[in-house]
């Protein structure tokens, strides 16, 4: 049986339109801007803050801004910032659990209430020092998409991992554990950033050679897609987050995987931080986008 070449055009653009409709992120826009995230880490005290908000310059076009200060200087921050609304605030951990005896801990809750919008979701400093395992850091990001907190999962290799060639193997059991604890039907992506952080080069004076960057945030990428489609995967944003420094950051940023930076030590230094920014916004392609 033969058919006419219009009826078959006729019949895949019938099978195409069912596909968007049933996958609204098919269709969706890409986000339309990169991510600089400073993750403070347990540095700065509230004199430093206050004079660190007045230091921080407007964001570059295309770039939207996160400081993540410790816990206890969050209100301190968004008082400072005023009527600023070009900055957003995030937290560096939280409990899952909505309230209870967790001496020291902080719930979502609290966090949104002390102005957090973000927050940053198994840093392998939180892996290593605090035994954080794949199986909590995706409790905390369902939690986290639940409470209304827009999470950056940290994802990232050490160097006896990278050296035994294990690092894809590494990324996608961190991500698909962690993934595996979202509810069905799937989060709008756009909420999702991951951040590609190789512990073999935070605070080690190592850094991650431009293709390293790449290489990894693309096996994201992909891995994402069979979780958000091919569309869906390019509204989360990636970020690298192994030893950022305006040194390295240009060349990074021109990766077309990579949606942006999450630094560590070079956050501290409010000018150093928003020549970050430049670099982002001087970068052209960009998958996220």
């Amino acid at each position: 049986m033969r058919y006419r070449r219009e009826d078959v055009e006729a019949l895949v653009r019938a099978v195409a339109a069912e596909v968007l409709a049933a996958d609204p992120a098919a269709t969706a826009a890409p986000p339309a801007r990169k991510l600089l995230a400073a993750n403070w880490k347990m540095n700065l005290l509230s004199r430093d803050a206050v004079r660190y908000c007045a230091q921080l310059a407007p964001p570059p076009p295309g770039v939207e801004v996160l400081l993540c200060p410790p816990h206890i200087l969050l209100p301190v921050v968004r008082e400072a910032l005023g009527a600023r609304r070009d900055v957003a605030l995030g937290a560096q951990n939280f409990h899952p659990e909505p309230r209870g005896a967790y001496t020291g801990e902080h719930s979502a809750e609290q966090l949104r209430d002390a102005g957090a919008c973000y927050v940053i979701v198994g840093h392998s400093e939180r892996r290593q020092l605090f035994r954080e395992d794949d199986l909590s850091v995706g409790r905390k990001l369902a939690c986290a998409l639940r409470e209304g907190l827009r999470p950056i999962l940290c994802l990232g290799e050490t160097l006896a991992q990278r050296q035994e060639g294990a690092t894809f193997r590494v990324l996608r059991t961190q991500l698909d554990l962690a993934l595996a604890a979202l509810p069905a039907p799937a989060p709008d992506p756009a909420l999702l950033a991951v951040a590609y952080e190789p512990v073999w080069a935070i605070g080690t004076g190592r850094n991650a050679t431009a293709a390293q960057a790449q290489e990894a945030s693309a096996f994201l990428r992909e891995r994402l897609s069979e979780r958000f489609g091919h569309a869906g995967a390019r509204r989360v944003r990636i970020l690298y987050g192994g030893s950022v420094t305006p040194d390295n950051a240009r060349a990074i940023a021109g990766c077309p995987d990579v949606d942006g930076f999450l630094v560590g030590s070079a956050s501290l230094d409010a000018a150093k931080f928003m020549s970050l920014g430049a670099a982002l916004a001087g970068a052209s392609g960009g998958g996220g986008r």
